[in-house]
């Protein structure tokens, strides 16, 4: 496999099947155990992930921590830069130990940035980050000249920054022809296979292991039922939201609503469609991470 200039790569798999790893092994967090791996000697790695914001100094501010990263960094320049990632005013003196936990992640995000760093690997950048702010980060990573290597169950994330997919699965990585669709397509596709593998690897010939088998398949499906019913009340809301959508749409594209004695009625419809519009990013996430949870009982 290889990384070039520009490429957009999003990774899928399981959880388990070694997506961070592999991010890890790439920036050099992680020592392979076999293969090969070789870096450009050009090569600067971005790394972030959730963890790295527990590096953060609580008791300094944002300015201290991008001023941190070189010796002739002005305050101005600073400030400047800071005001891209949210951080205005007297924001970017604040201590960090008061900061939310989108607001820490955002500063690790910009003191990578500040490094111009020409790979980026992203573990769930967006995790306690707000649709403004996940839409600021989307539009930054399309500016973004390097490689950008992702990892999310931000499905939005995913389709507006990713160009390419690649499959992390059963130890080995391989490229993805399809989208976030086949993807979805291929774990339901998967599902036995997977569960056939891991019982055979767990089977053991002993009636009292059979018995204990039938108890944890039991108590799995006890587990499996509250997220089963969550996803199916998610596609009727989705369903009922899409229809709803679909008349908004309709009513806006009704020149009669754009005169004077219309106004409320128009203003109300465009509320309305933005609040849709959000309730169903928020669906289509939750519904996305709602799979990933059932695969781990797979």
């Amino acid at each position: 496999m290889r990384i070039l200039a520009g490429q957009r790569i999003g990774l899928l798999g399981r959880n388990g099947e070694g997506k961070s790893t592999l991010i890890k092994l790439i920036c050099g967090e992680l020592e392979k155990q076999s293969g090969e791996l070789n870096r450009n000697k050009h090569f600067k790695a971005g790394y972030f992930a959730q963890h790295q914001v527990e590096q953060l100094n609580l008791d300094q501010s944002p300015l201290w921590h991008i001023q941190s990263l070189g010796d002739d960094i002005s305050e101005q320049e600073a400030r400047n830069f800071l005001g891209g990632f949210a951080f205005h005013g007297d924001k970017t003196l604040d201590k960090v130990s008061g900061f939310s936990g989108g607001e820490k992640a955002r500063l690790v995000l910009a003191m990578i940035t500040w490094q111009k760093p020409n790979l980026l690997l992203l573990d769930e950048p967006t995790n306690h980050f707000d649709i403004e702010m996940r839409e600021a980060l989307a539009l930054s990573l399309q500016d973004f000249d390097g490689a950008v290597l992702l990892v999310a169950h931000d499905k939005n994330l995913m389709e507006s920054v990713v160009d390419e997919f690649w499959l992390v699965n059963d130890g080995q990585v391989n490229p993805f022809n399809g989208d976030l669709s086949d993807y979805q397509k291929w774990l339901n596709e998967n599902r036995w296979g997977a569960a056939e593998k891991t019982s055979k690897e767990t089977k053991e010939n002993s009636a009292a292991s059979r018995k204990e088998q039938k108890r944890l398949e039991a108590e799995q499906r006890k587990k499996k039922a509250p997220i089963s019913n969550r996803i199916k009340k998610i596609d009727q809301s989705m369903l009922d939201l899409q229809k709803e959508q679909g008349k908004l749409e309709t009513l806006l594209s009704d020149t009669s609503l754009y005169t004077e004695e219309n106004k409320a009625k128009l203003t109300q419809t465009v509320d309305r469609s933005n609040e849709v519009k959000v309730e169903l990013e928020s669906l289509e996430e939750e519904w996305l991470e709602l799979q990933e949870q059932l695969e781990e009982f797979n």
